[in-house]
């Protein structure tokens, strides 16, 4: 008599992508024991004396037989503990323990205790929008993350504290139902995410007024703001760098629905929980040491985590001592910069992760930071070459690819005791920054772009063509040498960003002008 197959849904995660893993179970003539089979991990592989001990724990053991337990599609790598649940009630269902129904048309995610008790697995978040988007209707998760498996509409959430109580749940005891699930349309996934709204912009990231005396960095923040573009920012030390870079957070607008849901699962991979979706622009600066998987992301085998650059995107990846960066480090950002995306290549794996994130280069014009200086009590002390090759650790293709470039020099004191009451501060630069990213999306309406970073140099020279009386400033400064096409580009970009600012329909001659001397003038 052939032994009757029972299956649970599950989703193995690669990077942000999902894919549903049925897991069937099958019980055998043999002597006790347990089988997994369908390219587990070393962590998935284990979940056989997890399963055992826990369905032993509750009074329920898996079966006095051999269970095999199979992950299909077999061929995919399947890494991590999220499939413990759904091995666990494949197993008992394969036992008789457990009715069959509805099993293979819930998608479950949990790691098991030796107890019996589930815990979040890494990416929840991401793996429950993997099972909304390949149609099923329920996930099942552990009771202390269920309001982060809510915060995806749209598909019925049933949480459970454990092992027992995910049975009594399929033995039809529903008690727990009416205290864990969650429906379609419910309101408590839009509590979460208007408090996470109203948070959108904490104190602690401090303020733009707290900058002193450089109002031309600043208005150069809100031209990054508006366009998302990149930014460079060179000067000696105590000249506000770091500073200006971790106040362009503060006047980033909140992220759009969309943004958010990418952001949080992106986030999701981590090991906390999240109780709301993320809506503040993600802020990360890693420090100059961080290898190049830290930046890019990687993992072994089938496991991809992601990097700084995906941890940042629709937010802001600040280098500081960008020069001290390993130079791999730095040339690796040149791909993702263009495209948006990062791929992890591996031997029996590849992902797309995303990487839409705004770039903030800071450093030092030398080793020593007095370069350039004009203060007589302070001179540089580097030799010519050690300039020059200080310099050249930021390439010419990565530094074409920064939009805006800026020197800047160290406050003078008058400027520091001068009152403070003047200074603009992130809410208003923020109003600034959102009245022209609307009057950006308005005119990106009907292509998908939603800020002037986006588009495509054909865009900018065909549709959005201006008027060569206005652009001779630009075609003067390519036909010299001095940018490049890219550089044209962004220039363009930039140029639009301004206009933007100042509720012009289109950049005309002096916002060209002034693009192209935020963008550095004549270097290249």
């Amino acid at each position: 008599m052939s032994a009757h197959v029972c299956r649970a849904a599950a989703v193995s995660l690669t990077g942000l992508d999902g894919t549903v893993v049925m897991v069937e179970a099958a019980v055998s003539q043999q002597l006790p024991g347990m089988a997994i089979i369908g390219l587990p991990d070393a962590a998935l592989a284990e979940a056989k004396l997890r399963v055992r001990t826990a369905t032993g724990q509750i009074g329920l053991p898996v079966s006095s037989r051999f269970v095999t337990v199979n992950l299909s599609p077999a061929a995919l790598p399947k890494h991590g503990s999220g499939f413990d649940l759904a091995i666990a009630l494949a197993a008992l269902a394969a036992s008789q323990q457990v009715p069959e129904s509805d099993m293979s048309d819930t998608v479950h995610l949990g790691e098991l205790g030796l107890s019996g008790e589930l815990r979040r697995p890494a990416g929840l978040l991401t793996a429950v929008v993997a099972a909304r988007a390949h149609g099923f209707a329920r996930v099942m998760v552990p009771s202390s993350c269920v309001r982060e498996a809510q915060l995806v509409p749209g598909i019925e959430v049933v949480a459970v504290a454990g092992l027992l109580d995910a049975v009594a749940w399929y033995r039809g005891e529903r008690r727990i139902a009416a205290l864990s699930t969650g429906t379609p349309g419910r309101a408590e996934p839009r509590t979460s995410e208007a408090h996470a709204s109203a948070a959108s912009h904490p104190t602690f990231a401090g303020d733009m007024s707290d900058v002193i005396g450089q109002p031309e960095a600043v208005e150069a923040l809100v031209v990054a703001a508006a366009g998302r573009h990149h930014l460079s920012l060179l000067g000696p030390p105590g000249a506000g760098k770091t500073l200006l870079a971790t106040r362009l957070t503060t006047i980033l607008p909140p992220l759009t629905d969309d943004e958010a849901l990418q952001a949080s699962c992106i986030a999701s991979l981590g090991g906390d929980t999240l109780t709301s979706l993320v809506r503040t622009p993600p802020f990360e600066s890693p420090h100059h040491t961080a290898s190049t998987v830290a930046i890019i992301g990687g993992g072994h085998g089938s496991a991809v985590r992601p990097g700084a650059i995906t941890r940042a995107c629709h937010g802001t990846l600040l280098m500081d001592e960008a020069p001290e960066f390993n130079r791999d480090v730095l040339e690796a950002l040149r791909q993702p910069l263009e495209s948006g995306t990062v791929e992890i290549h591996r031997s029996n794996v590849r992902a797309v992760l995303p990487a839409r994130f705004q770039l903030v280069l800071a450093s030092n014009p030398c080793p020593c930071g007095n370069a350039g200086s004009v203060e007589t009590a302070i001179q540089c002390t580097c030799t010519p070459i050690a300039r020059m090759r200080y310099q050249q650790r930021i390439s010419g293709p990565l530094s074409d690819r920064i939009d805006l470039r800026l020197n800047l020099h160290r406050v003078s004191q008058a400027l520091v005791n001068a009152d403070p009451g003047h200074r603009p501060t992130s809410a208003q630069l923020r109003e600034r920054v959102i009245a022209a990213r609307s009057r950006t999306a308005h005119r990106l309406r009907h292509t998908p772009w939603r800020v002037n970073a986006e588009v495509p140099g054909t865009m900018l020279r065909g549709a959005f063509k201006l008027d060569r009386a206005d652009t001779a400033v630009l075609d003067q400064a390519y036909a010299r040498g001095a940018i490049t096409m890219r550089g044209y580009d962004r220039a363009l970009r930039i140029a639009w960003s301004v206009a933007d600012l100042a509720g012009i329909p289109r950049p005309g001659r002096p916002e060209l002008a002034q693009a192209l001397a935020l963008r550095g003038g004549d270097r290249t």
